[in-house]
């Protein structure tokens, strides 16, 4: 939700049909799903892109995303309901009906579908599983176990692998390796969200979070962050010496980005706590894309 639409909430203003669309598309999440898919593409491409394919890729993606995101809410409303940072959506607020949201989240998925398709059938195959795995898979068992956060974690990384294979047809290492990077950097990023929404996440019976056996968050939450964080650095040495080009700079600072993601999962060990984990999930946001350009760069 943005600021502008959670004053408006605030203050009682009745919002539009934008705010509702913008609110069911999880705009800024869908941005960020497209700008990692074109960064992917931009490097597979190596400066020699087409806008045509970029375009397509940008729209199809968006329209994907956006239509993942629609059905995840219809599934969902009855426990957006029970969370205060849900609770004003839409379908749980109930100013958009179910059907509507499903015949729009129908059309957008038809139309992203076609566009990825025009870039070459394996982009358009991806980006469907990308949208069953993430409403049909990811979205129930959200409720049932906590390996969902892997499960979730592959339609998130998908996005990256789209982009690639926009560019080349075919499977690649460097989309193979960008899947990777970006499949294991969402467990810190999203155990440091789900760690700070804890309380919302339990009164809508979302398993999200390891647990201790009274119910807590397990306290070895910042060591499994840093673990997953370090995974990164090994597929970074992988992509390299199996010829992904990468100057020693670039390489150098993505090298030092993780370490630097690594330890503020350490520090949340040693010390968890809300300042901790806050740190941890803003510098989630900016990891990825400063990595991606560093590829770009290099």
């Amino acid at each position: 939700m943005s600021k502008a639409i959670a004053k408006k909430i605030e203050a009682g203003i009745q919002l539009s049909k934008v705010d509702d669309l913008y609110m069911l598309f999880k705009f800024r999440l869908s941005l960020m799903v497209v700008i990692s898919s074109v960064l992917a593409y931009a490097i597979a491409a190596k400066g020699g892109f087409s806008l045509t394919l970029m375009s397509l890729l940008a729209l199809g993606g968006f329209a994907i995303t956006a239509a993942a995101n629609g059905i995840n809410q219809v599934l969902e409303k009855d426990f957006d309901l029970l969370m205060e940072r849900t609770k004003n959506r839409p379908l749980p607020a109930q100013r958009m009906k179910s059907s509507e949201a499903v015949l729009i989240s129908g059309l957008l998925l038809v139309v992203g579908t076609i566009f990825l398709a025009l870039i070459n059938p394996l982009t358009a195959f991806l980006g469907m599983a990308s949208f069953i795995l993430y409403a049909f898979v990811y979205t129930p068992l959200k409720r049932y176990s906590t390996l969902s956060v892997a499960v979730g974690a592959i339609p998130g990384a998908l996005p990256v692998l789209i982009g690639v294979v926009a560019q080349s047809g075919t499977l690649t290492v460097l989309g193979i390796a960008l899947f990777l990077v970006q499949f294991l950097w969402q467990f810190p990023h999203f155990w440091a969200i789900s760690y700070l929404s804890f309380d919302d996440y339990n009164k809508a019976g979302y398993k999200l979070l390891p647990k201790n056996s009274d119910g807590s968050i397990d306290k070895n939450l910042g060591a499994y962050s840093a673990l997953y964080s370090l995974l990164i650095l090994p597929t970074i040495a992988w992509a390299y010496l199996e010829g992904i080009e990468t100057n020693a700079i670039a390489l150098a600072l993505i090298v030092v980005c993780t370490l630097l993601y690594t330890a503020l999962g350490i520090q949340m060990q040693r010390k968890p706590g809300r300042d901790t984990a806050l740190k941890l999930m803003f510098s989630s946001f900016i990891y990825l894309p400063i990595v991606l350009i560093l590829y770009l760069i290099g």
